[in-house]
């Protein structure tokens, strides 16, 4: 075993060790598991919040954006940023009101608030369809992480499934708790690495920041600006607002909000992030250093361009230290991920479906569905290319289609139905499935349109076909219903 492999294997046993330890004295019924009884404060709250943000895809997707696209990552920085301004608003609302009505899933909150169980099975159908490609996304992260951190001792394949089975068991110990104590130990593993790397690569290749910038550009004008077409201004703005809308309609962020103390905690956080979220820069100054450095990663190899970078400059076991820092990004988040759809699926479809399902089984039901959802995560891992990047964006467009009957739920005076809110996600969600399967673009739907609007984020007519279904069939159903009351009062 080489020492970059000592020091990865012992960070993971850590781990273990962590999520075991943090469970001591608790009783892990369902509600402490999935959100930890509601106790977390302000610091185990921004942790976990983190946590489940700064993943794989900041640590391998950021950089090789940064390294094949230039410019338009620079995305990245903003929609995380713009979401806090989001979520200092919205966060103390979904706290409330989930404290007041004892949730402990995101399809709970939808359920009551629209008093449609059914709506609770869609939205937690629709949960799981988008954190599986987020899954994938992690486990394909961990395998290259592990496996170039390795020096190919490991294969990906191997690194994969070790990864899917610790991180399986480590879940079913340790629920929300375990993910807590060890966001802590990665946060500050990953922000201390990629602050040195951001650092260190420009100065030791290049003698600067400036320096760096300017053989870039040398090598490839332009390539740090947005292009004229494709990923243009239009492009990186409904991207931008698309992402920024689905930022808090995650399964598992949405679900971390209900483990606050209380709703100050999140305005704290919102406050607090964005300064947080400028660690971003630094790795996207490190896939720019590898541009010149390690020439010729194309596709899904760019994903490399962190690691193979780091391999060229240091010693095995400061290898070991990023590809640790790395494993993490992928853990933590990972284990979020599994809990929130094995809770949705088994708190909102089986105690719906199975009305007499007790308590107990309904959180013994949570865990059996970890493995599961995991082994079917890690198939479609072995069997599919897309890149970190195209799989974050294609759940982005997923849980997007929760955002308007949510945010309509939020009104005093909400005119929308349960039928519009279940037809405008439905209808959203084939929409994406549809575009995903087709790689449809809006040029290819609209030919005639100018570049300004063909270059738009496809998820956009998604969103635009949810939205005008949701008020299409809410209007008809109040109506109807209306209809149906006063027709009532004149019989009686």
């Amino acid at each position: 075993m080489n020492a970059a492999l000592f020091v990865i294997f012992s960070f993971l046993i850590l781990a273990i060790y962590l999520g075991i330890r943090a469970t001591r004295g608790k009783n892990m019924d369902l509600e402490q598991w999935s959100v930890g009884g509601r106790g977390f404060g302000t610091i185990f709250v921004f942790f976990l919040m983190a946590g489940e943000i700064y993943t794989t895809f900041t640590f391998l997707g950021g950089s090789a954006w940064a390294y094949g696209k230039g410019g338009p990552a620079f995305y990245i920085l903003a929609y995380i940023s713009l979401s806090y301004v989001l979520g200092y608003w919205i966060a103390p609302k979904i706290w409330k009101y989930a404290k007041e009505n004892k949730l402990m899933s995101q399809p709970d909150f939808f359920a009551t608030k629209y008093k449609s169980p059914f709506l609770g099975i869609v939205v937690s159908c629709a949960g799981v369809l988008a954190i599986v490609p987020y899954i994938i996304l992690q486990f394909k992260g961990l395998g290259i992480i592990v496996s170039e951190a390795s020096y190919g001792a490991i294969s990906p394949t191997v690194a994969i499934w070790i990864g899917a089975i610790s991180l399986t068991v480590y879940l079913m110990i340790s629920g929300i708790h375990g993910s807590a104590w060890t966001a802590i130990v990665k946060d500050i593993m990953i922000f201390v690495i990629v602050l040195f790397l951001g650092i260190y690569m420009p100065f030791h290749y290049y003698g600067g920041l400036q320096p760096m910038f300017e053989a870039v550009h040398q090598a490839k004008p332009d390539f740090l600006t947005l292009p004229k077409t494709g990923l243009s201004i239009s492009w990186f703005i409904s991207t931008v607002l698309l992402t920024v809308f689905g930022f808090y309609m995650w399964p598992h962020t949405f679900n971390a909000t209900y483990s606050a103390q209380n709703e100050r905690v999140f305005r704290r956080n919102s406050i607090i992030s964005p300064i947080y979220t400028l660690m971003l820069l630094f790795v996207f100054f490190v896939g720019f250093t590898a541009i010149l450095q390690v020439p010729g990663l194309t596709g899904a190899n760019e994903d490399l361009s962190l690691l193979r970078l780091s391999i060229k400059t240091f010693d095995p076991w400061m290898v070991g230290f990023i590809g640790a820092a790395g494993l993490l990004t992928a853990l933590v988040p990972g284990s979020m991920l599994l809990m929130a759809a094995s809770t949705s699926l088994s708190k909102n479809v089986y105690g719906v479906l199975v009305p007499s399902a007790t308590n107990e089984q309904i959180s013994k039901s949570a865990k059996f569905l970890v493995p599961v959802i995991a082994l079917i995560s890690v198939y479609f891992t072995l069997n599919g290319g897309n890149t970190i990047v195209t799989l974050l964006l294609m759940g982005y467009s997923i849980v997007t289609q929760l955002f308007p009957a949510f945010i309509f739920s939020l009104m005093k005076n909400n005119f929308v139905t349960k039928y519009g809110a279940c037809t405008g996600i439905v209808l959203g969600i084939v929409t994406v499935m549809y575009i995903t399967i087709s790689e449809t673009t809006v040029g290819t739907l609209f030919p005639a349109l100018p570049e300004v609007v063909k270059d738009l984020n496809v998820g956009i007519i998604a969103l635009i076909v949810n939205i005008l279904s949701l008020v299409i069939v809410s209007l008809f159903t109040r109506n109807s219903s209306m209809v149906s009351k006063v027709e009532k009062s004149h019989s009686a």
